[in-house]
């Protein structure tokens, strides 16, 4: 009586296994298409990154800095940090994990930001995404790796099919929220004019809700980034291929080189996007 009846059971297991070697003998061709296009975009992030001079990457990105953060000396220490990274003897290595993060990035954006919209125009739609969005942010980052290695195999498509997974829940909940947070007043006076719904999206509530967008993005590029040492697991090349060996041969001075070199890109990321997100703020609230 203290354990549970064996001939009380589910075979999740096996209805899962079904329909993974269904789609697998099915929708072959689906794949191979789908992983065409992802390389393409990866590999076209990944020549910008490592065929641009390293110094020329640098003074845009302490320009940038210096731009958006309004201080040179934020700029300055965006560049700094690049620096540091190229010292420690793993520039190539950072603009390898950029190419997939920015490849994860894009791809999530197209995929999360119509779905948030649909959202946004329909609580019907609400109520069935969002408990999956839930599911998806609770289920431990390992998981997704299943599938995209059976699906895609090892490499860097199945590691950006894996993140893109991880990563694509908050663009999706922060573009519902926003739009669903635009001021009715707003939209009803469109309406009043004549504006088509389509207008309506496009013209009042998309600028509108551009700055929970943005957070949006800011939270989607750091979840990718954060899934960098997860999918060198399946192996993709970069600084978390760097982090995996290092623990393999117990390598503490080199596992710490490369967890540094991914804080210091997680650090200008998110200070880059987050003003992003903060101009467009100040730019909606001044109109």
């Amino acid at each position: 009586m203290i354990e549970f009846p064996e001939v009380i059971s589910i075979p999740l297991a096996d209805w899962i296994d079904a329909i993974m070697n269904w789609l697998l003998t099915n929708m072959e061709q689906i794949f191979d298409i789908i992983r065409f296009i992802i390389l393409q975009v990866m590999l076209a992030f990944e020549n910008l990154f490592t065929l641009v001079p390293w110094f020329v990457i640098i003074i845009l990105v302490f320009l940038t800095g210096w731009k958006f953060l309004g201080k040179w000396y934020d700029g300055f220490a965006f560049a700094l940090m690049l620096f540091l990274i190229g010292t420690f003897g793993y520039w190539e290595l950072a603009m390898l994990t950029l190419s997939i993060v920015f490849a994860a990035v894009i791809f999530s954006l197209l995929i999360g930001l119509p779905i948030g919209i649909v959202m946004a125009r329909s609580d019907r739609a609400e109520s069935i995404i969002k408990p999956i969005l839930d599911g998806m942010q609770t289920m431990p980052s390992f998981v997704y790796l299943i599938p995209a290695l059976m699906f895609f195999g090892l490499g860097k498509v199945p590691a950006i099919i894996a993140t893109i997974i991880y990563a694509v829940p908050p663009v999706i909940r922060l573009t519902n929220v926003g739009i669903r947070t635009v001021d009715k007043e707003a939209v009803e006076a469109a309406l009043a004019f004549g504006a088509t719904p389509r207008m309506v999206l496009f013209d009042v509530q998309l600028p509108l809700a551009k700055p929970s967008i943005m957070v949006g993005v800011n939270q989607t590029t750091m979840m990718a980034l954060a899934m960098v040492v997860i999918g060198s697991m399946i192996g993709a090349k970069g600084l978390g291929m760097e982090v995996l060996l290092s623990i393999n041969r117990i390598d503490v001075g080199r596992g710490f080189e490369a967890g540094i070199s991914i804080v210091l890109l997680a650090i200008i990321i998110d200070r880059l996007t987050h003003s992003f997100a903060k101009n467009d703020y100040t730019n909606s609230t001044e109109k």
